[in-house]
């Protein structure tokens, strides 16, 4: 790319917006700090139903909006709501606070999403460098694992207490960091297709769907990836610390095993192209699935052996590191550009929806145990795998673009 291209500064801000957006000082104790305050393991599962509830509400919208008035005004209303999803945390003691957060960190996430990506695209499209959209997409990620790796280090430290005040503390950071994306996002520049698309919002909604209907192959491939990633990350990460807890390592610790699989998250992602170079991106879209299932199985049956609940983790973080990239270059390959947020934003409604089915049925589930909620995610992401990635045409685009 050309150093002073668009492409090359959107991708230089995003990058940015990852590191700051995406810190969250909370992350090594999260769990506990849920505990802390009289949360239970339902209310916890709970805590995802109202977040992927709110998402299934704002998706549409946010892809609309994304697509029509660009995505600088999407990520700063996006980024608005965050601020105020953190915020709530402070004065958060009683579950419905907790669900209000979590509801308003979802919503905000729709502005977000489809919106990176097609920003992303775009500006690659512009200058014929769109096969490169794994290798961007792996850097603009690896952003999220080098700002990990402070944050757990930090959070993990300064909370290793587990008093009221430290949680307060890295709360009130966090908020710093949120202010720091939001003026970062005016800086971004809009590719063409930005300002040439004004087209009515329901024909949007119609060329989002009618697009995903003439590449059924699309649908495949999301839940190839979206039935893996939600036990591997959502269902997970709500529960790994008190995973390692119970296995005996100790809080500070956990921003340790967080900071290493942070360095190895972010060499996974950066080199996400390079493997698809030399591997096919279906064979390590399989491989990573099977990462998924088997991390989640070890964790599910070792639970007090703890060098086996470490490695299961940095398996799941490793897997999901390489695997956001490559489905991402294989996703966009297929969706027309004047719909490309809207159609994303209309996976991702997909997306919620299958959170909602897994979380339900998991929130009975959780009265059996952690071991039961492990055993069922790791069926769930089996059957995500086994989803048919096919092989994609190269002159997909072109013909869907004319149809549109």
């Amino acid at each position: 790319m050309k150093p002073f291209s668009i492409a090359n500064h959107n991708i230089k801000i995003m990058f940015w917006i990852q590191f700051f957006g995406t810190i969250n000082f909370m992350q090594p104790v999260l769990t506990l700090f849920y505990l802390n305050r009289g949360l239970t393991a339902v209310d916890i599962l709970f805590l995802q139903l109202f977040w992927s509830g709110a998402v299934l509400v704002g998706e549409v919208p946010g892809g609309i909006i994304a697509d029509r008035f660009g995505p600088k005004v999407s990520f700063f209303v996006g980024s608005v709501i965050k601020i105020l999803s953190l915020g709530v945390l402070i004065f958060a003691y009683s579950p419905w606070l907790f669900f209000l957060s979590s509801a308003l960190n979802g919503f905000s996430s729709t502005f977000f999403s489809g919106a990176d990506e097609a920003l992303v695209y775009e500006s690659l499209k512009e200058e014929k460098k769109h096969h490169l959209m794994d290798r961007a997409m792996g850097n603009i990620q690896s952003a999220g694992f080098i700002s990990m790796l402070i944050a757990v280090i930090f959070g993990a430290f300064v909370a290793k207490d587990l008093h009221p005040q430290q949680f307060t503390l890295l709360i009130c950071l966090g908020l710093v960091f949120y202010l720091f994306e939001c003026l970062l996002i005016f800086f971004i520049k809009s590719p063409t297709y930005v300002e040439s698309f004004y087209e009515n919002s329901f024909k949007q909604v119609r060329s989002g769907i009618k697009a995903i209907r003439k590449a059924p192959q699309l649908l495949f491939l999301f839940l190839n990836y979206t039935l893996v990633f939600i036990p591997a990350d959502s269902v997970y990460e709500a529960f790994n610390q008190p995973l390692f807890k119970h296995a005996g390592l100790p809080v500070f610790l956990i921003g340790v095993v967080y900071a290493v699989a942070a360095i190895g998250g972010y060499f996974f992602s950066r080199n996400a192209a390079w493997l698809a170079m030399r591997f096919s991106r279906k064979k390590l879209m399989y491989f990573t699935g099977i990462l998924t299932v088997l991390g989640l199985l070890l964790s599910a049956i070792f639970q007090q052996t703890l060098w086996l609940i470490i490695g299961a983790f940095f398996l799941l973080r490793f897997g999901q590191a390489m695997r956001y990239p490559i489905y991402s270059q294989l996703s966009n390959d297929l969706i027309p550009s004047s719909v490309r947020a809207t159609t994303i934003s209309l996976l991702s409604v997909l997306d919620s929806a299958a959170d909602l089915i897994v979380f339900g049925i998991l929130s009975i589930i959780a009265v059996k145990g952690l071991t039961d909620i492990l055993l069922v995610s790791a069926c769930v992401a089996l059957v995500g795998m086994l989803f048919p990635i096919q092989r994609l045409r190269q002159n997909i685009i072109a013909v869907q673009e004319e149809q549109n």
